[in-house]
């Protein structure tokens, strides 16, 4: 460069490290594009929305339990202030040892429709909650199954809004999109940041897909047709699955069904805290099971690093930087953009929490960790729920 009589020349040390943060940022932008795509490709669905009578079919929820003596009482009472053709509520206990049981066969006394299974521990090569949902769907005759964890508490209308929503778009399963209420001021900032990584890797929710690997589902609340449970064998084809939920609903669309993922009147508080939140969370939500591979999976993992957690480093790295680096100007306008697409998503993702503080709109600066917890399950292969081993999938 020439400037009057006097040439300024730059360090090759200099250069090369200007074409490197240049050469990042242009993977950064391609992996934001992809997102993108992804964004706008599921864009514009509508939520479950208030009851429709499904032709008269009936409906029966079960509710898996493990020692949830402190969480089931509002979900019981949630689910019995149902409207509709909720005909059967089943909960299934897998061998709790806290106060469960006695609680439900009290609320038992007061509705008929409400009962209590034993499952036990569950047998060898199942893990509990699949062992569970396999024993309430052979004790229970619906034309529909709802699926209810303990820390749902549903909406009056959900269950026979999902169902009838379903079988209006003639979807074998739909599963909702909750409304998470957030423990600590930890759980604010790492909850938040490991909801976006699934947002980035599989779209919005107000979808419906037949192709299994596209497949969102959330065990939370799950709404499908028992008769397609019961072809697809989706429970027993879950058995070993880290993800059960995710798996049961791929299932069914590998056996021909299209399966919806949909927002609707439901809150969970799934953790207290954010020990809890990193230490089980990331276990299902990497997504992985037999119906996906590491070609699927750690392509979408690279759109959460350059796309979603290295942005606003890059970006403050950038605006430290000395001025006279060549290309800084571009460098520092192209970090900003993809910034502030993570803040465009952040305000969407604001409707999943009935109650936002600071810690929320500063969630994005647990992204890198949350992606770090999320690489770590997937490439860990022993799992642990409530103290106990789960099955290794792999050697099912």
């Amino acid at each position: 460069m020439v400037l009057g009589r006097e040439e300024i020349r730059f360090p090759r040390a200099t250069i090369e490290g200007s074409m490197f943060v240049l050469f990042v940022l242009a993977l950064e932008a391609l992996a934001c594009i992809r997102v993108v795509v992804r964004l706008v490709r599921t864009a514009g669905g509508t939520p479950v929305r208030a009851a429709i009578d499904p032709s008269g079919e009936t409906i029966a929820a079960i509710v898996p339990v493990l020692d949830e003596e402190a969480r089931l009482g509002p979900c019981l009472a949630a689910l019995l202030a149902s409207s509709g053709p909720l005909t059967e509520i089943v909960v299934v206990d897998g061998g709790s040892s806290d106060g469960t049981r006695d609680l439900v066969r009290a609320a038992a006394t007061h509705d008929p429709r409400l009962r209590l299974i034993e499952a036990g521990p569950p047998p060898a090569g199942w893990n509990g909650k699949a062992w569970n949902l396999e024993r309430g769907l052979r004790a229970v005759d619906a034309d529909w199954i709802a699926t209810v964890d303990a820390d749902a508490r549903v909406g009056p209308e959900l269950i026979a809004g999902a169902a009838a929503r379903a079988s209006r778009d003639g979807l074998a399963a739909l599963s909702i999109a909750t409304r998470q209420l957030l423990g600590d001021f930890g759980s604010a900032l790492l909850h938040p940041a490991l909801l976006t990584t699934l947002v980035y890797r599989a779209g919005l929710p107000n979808v419906a897909t037949g192709r299994p690997s596209a497949v969102q589902a959330n065990g939370q609340v799950f709404v499908a047709r028992r008769d397609a449970l019961v072809a697809a064998d989706a429970f027993r084809t879950a058995r070993a699955s880290r993800c059960e939920d995710v798996t049961a609903a791929r299932a069914l669309a590998a056996a021909g069904g299209r399966v919806g993922f949909y927002e609707g009147n439901a809150e969970v508080r799934m953790y207290d805290s954010w020990r809890d939140c990193a230490a089980n969370w990331p276990r299902s939500l990497t997504l992985r099971d037999h119906f996906t591979s590491g070609a699927q999976t750690w392509p979408a993992l690279a759109d959460v690093l350059f796309a979603q957690a290295l942005p606003l480093p890059t970006l403050v790295l950038l605006l430290v930087a000395g001025d006279g680096i060549p290309g800084l100007r571009l460098a520092r306008t192209l970090a900003l953009g993809l910034v502030m697409v993570r803040l465009g998503v952040l305000a969407g993702t604001r409707r999943a929490y009935p109650g936002v503080s600071l810690a929320y709109w500063l969630s994005p600066l647990a992204d890198l960790p949350a992606l770090a917890l999320l690489v770590r399950s997937a490439l860990r292969r022993r799992h642990r729920w409530r103290g106990r081993l789960l099955v290794d999938e792999s050697a099912a």
